[in-house]
């Protein structure tokens, strides 16, 4: 299998209202299982480059209410893959470019999905590296510049595209964490 190459963006004031669309239709079929539906990683930060995958953590009280959200989840077009190795976050795939489902089938932007229960350290990690970003438009230099001289470095090994960015994100998160 060739492997996807890493491609990155200028930032797309689009993604945002991507992810609205998206939040929308999360939030209509899980109702009050989810505490929330955030937009996280890079995407979600204003003017920062970025691959065009929405990253998008569904906030729930506790893994108790897991088994119903899988079901709902189902439901949009989500299969369930598991924690893949991060306790405290559970993945899903799109079984097609058409998820989440809603009346109206439309192609939908690229998306990695995560359910979190709400005290778990992998969502700290993303709210607390988002709203660094957001907070310091330095550091949002920074992390694109990083991010696309390794786009180039690595454009087919998005696994040494992802640890080259290790050192800056744990940077940030010690900073963000005080």
């Amino acid at each position: 299998m060739i492997p996807k190459p890493v491609i990155i963006e200028e930032y797309n004031p689009e993604w945002p209202k991507m992810f609205q669309v998206i939040q929308s239709i999360l939030a209509q079929t899980l109702g009050a299982d989810a505490l929330s539906i955030e937009h996280v990683g890079s995407t979600s930060i204003p003017g920062l480059a970025a691959k065009p995958i929405l990253d998008i953590d569904v906030v729930i009280e506790s893994m108790k209410s897991l088994p119903v959200v899988i079901a709902k989840l189902e439901t949009l077009g989500y299969n369930h893959q598991g924690d893949l190795g991060v306790e405290g976050r559970e993945a899903f795939e799109r079984k097609d470019e058409y998820a989440p489902y809603s009346e109206k089938l439309t192609l939908r932007m690229t998306q990695h999905l995560y359910v979190c229960h709400r005290d778990s350290k992998e969502l700290f990690r993303h709210i607390t590296f988002r709203d660094a970003l957001i907070n310091n438009p330095e550091l949002v230099k920074e992390y694109a510049s990083l991010k696309k001289d390794l786009a180039i470095t690595f454009r087919n090994d998005r696994k040494a595209y992802t640890e080259g960015k290790s050192d800056f994100i744990q940077q940030v998160l010690k900073q963000g964490a005080r």
